[in-house]
């Protein structure tokens, strides 16, 4: 399968692609993916392509029927068969494609087609480029500017970056060199990268006892506005963040440094180490599966963790990230209506949407905090002598090295293997139940030297009367509330108790509320709750002063390198 990619007006953001195959049958049918791993929802990328033509090998042309949303069927005979088509790259995020004046970027699962008996088969890619446009991809540069992949699968699992701004800085661990590719602009000298991304390189190659590429590639998009998102991949990611201008800030670029993490680890959890319902991927249809806490939930852990451990990240930032996770938990009522298991199934429907009140929770946060129970509950029983790091490699063992894929009961078999236990309260509470987190995480981050506290909303409004605000307009109401029965999201207050919203700051009883209610007037009284709304558990290094030595011993084997 070859390809030529080529683009004559970059502003228009059409990638001109020309397929060149030889057709083993008639009537082939061209497919291109729905979805994209990394990413567990529909998508329709066909969406984007302009128009599809066919012709043979004497460029006459061949008869193209559309048979569904992403498949077009040739009435072709066997022989060299062309078909080429026009791709609209004008979304600039980790998982899609862009095309400018500066660079081209593609994440070839949206734009490349691949007919079933060739998934396996090489690709040839060609691509037509100015001549001092570098390349960064993982594939196999065999000339410039051509690539060359071994499968279908490896293709649309190496995105790339072409332009004549890029900057690459590398290092090398252990026989794999890892390049740090820069479009946009970056604040951060390269020794400044190299000598934090080296350091949670080595932690994490450590813990899994080696590192399966031998190069590896982070692809980051530097962008001058607000972004942040990364995608994994065979042997590279793809970053995109901003503003660019803020990267210099240790705020911005310790968000940088912590999808740099997550996404290195993503190439044993999730590229290889696989849910056995996406091993092959299903590029067509959702491909449900139950386990999005360990594919994503244990990874966002690691992510952070290993910046901790690594010395990269300070003990006050690790907890600041891990405050993060328990506030959006507790900040999220659909703790008590959806497992964090469920939601992973539930994950094809509106896992990446904020979804209707209380109906989910995140795989990303629970399953984070549902992998800090279990490493906890692991090394608190065993002193730190076993952790989650070995339930990781068990399972990397099992069924990671060899593409065997794993199943919901494969990672309770070895987590219970590591334990020398039964984990059945935890996995049926924790993770396929809607027990309360805090239950578990009130006795074990004490025993790491770590207070855990309810702490109250310092918000009158959010506190006592349960709802809130966002300038004027209510964006949550708490269940059980004052507000529940009476407030409605959506509503715009206009005044309390007589005053404005900025006037207002008592600590009232009572409020007499006027309400835009899509374009009614409402006024409505609530009285103030006894119970406490919006509260969240707080973890803090509240025992530094009193600390045990055993809990002190504790603390600094989990979180390493951070702890003095």
């Amino acid at each position: 399968m070859k390809y030529n990619i080529s683009f004559s007006n970059p502003n228009s953001h059409f990638i001109e692609f020309k397929l060149t195959f030889e057709a083993l049958k008639a009537n082939t049918v061209l497919h291109l993916p729905n979805w994209r791993p990394g990413r567990y929802q529909i998508q329709n990328f066909a969406k984007r392509i302009k128009y599809l033509k066919a012709f043979d090998e004497t460029h006459n042309e061949i008869e193209v029927n559309k048979v569904d949303k992403s498949s077009w069927q040739l009435k072709n005979k066997p022989g060299l068969v062309s078909v080429v088509y026009e791709y609209y790259a004008f979304e600039m995020d980790a998982g899609n494609s862009w095309l400018d004046d500066q660079q081209l970027y593609i994440n070839f699962i949206n734009c490349t087609l691949y007919t079933e008996d060739s998934l396996y088969n090489p690709y040839e890619i060609h691509l037509d480029l100015p001549d001092d446009y570098e390349v960064a991809c993982g594939l196999e540069q065999k000339d410039k500017h051509k690539l060359i992949s071994p499968s279908y699968y490896q293709l649309v699992d190496s995105p790339l970056i072409a332009s004549a701004s890029l900057r690459k800085a590398s290092y090398t661990f252990e026989g794999c060199i890892y390049y740090i590719w820069i479009q946009g602009e970056m604040p951060k000298s390269d020794k400044e990268l190299i000598t934090d991304f080296i350091e949670f390189t080595k932690t994490q190659v450590k813990v899994m006892g080696s590192f399966p590429c031998s190069d590896y590639h982070f692809l980051c998009q530097c962008l001058p506005y607000k972004h942040y998102h990364g995608v994994e991949h065979w042997n590279s990611t793809v970053i995109t963040i901003g503003p660019s201008s803020e990267l210099g800030d240790r705020k911005l670029y310790k968000e940088f440094l912590g999808i740099s993490s997550h996404e290195l680890f993503h190439t044993w959890n999730v590229i290889r180490l696989r849910p056995k319902e996406m091993t092959p991927y299903n590029f067509q249809n959702e491909n449900y599966h139950r386990t999005g806490f360990i594919t994503e939930g244990v990874t966002t852990y690691y992510g952070d963790l290993f910046l901790a451990r690594s010395g990269v990240f300070r003990f006050e930032e690790y907890l600041g990230e891990l405050n993060k996770l328990l506030k959006r938990h507790f900040e999220n009522e659909g703790r008590s209506n959806m497992s964090v298991a469920d939601s992973s199934f539930d994950l094809w429907l509106d896992g990446y949407e904020k979804g209707i009140p209380g109906k989910k929770v995140s795989i990303y946060n629970e399953g984070a905090l549902a992998a800090l129970i279990l490493d906890l509950t692991i090394r608190l029983k065993f002193d730190n002598q076993k952790s989650l790091d070995d339930v990781i490699r068990l399972m990397w063992n099992r069924h990671g090295e060899d593409f065997s894929g794993y199943s919901y009961m494969d990672y309770k078999n070895a987590a219970e293997s590591i334990y020398e236990a039964p984990l059945d309260d935890y996995f049926k509470n924790i993770v396929s139940g809607t027990q309360p987190y805090e239950d578990y995480l009130c006795e074990l981050l004490p025993a790491f030297g770590l207070s855990f506290d309810l702490v109250e909303s310092e918000k009158i409004l959010e506190r006592d009367f349960g709802f809130k605000l966002e300038k004027n307009k209510i964006v949550a109401i708490s269940s059980t509330s004052p507000a529940e029965c009476k407030l409605s999201l959506a509503d715009e207050i206009e005044t309390i108790n007589g005053k404005s919203i900025e006037a207002y700051s008592e600590n009232e009883n009572e409020l007499n509320l006027v309400i835009n209610r899509f374009g009614r007037k409402v006024k409505t009284t609530l009285k103030a709750s006894k119970k406490n709304h919006f509260s969240v558990y707080h973890a803090e290094d509240g025992l530094s002063e009193q600390i045990q030595n055993s809990q002190h011993q504790l603390l600094k084997g989990w979180l390493e390198k951070c702890i003095e």
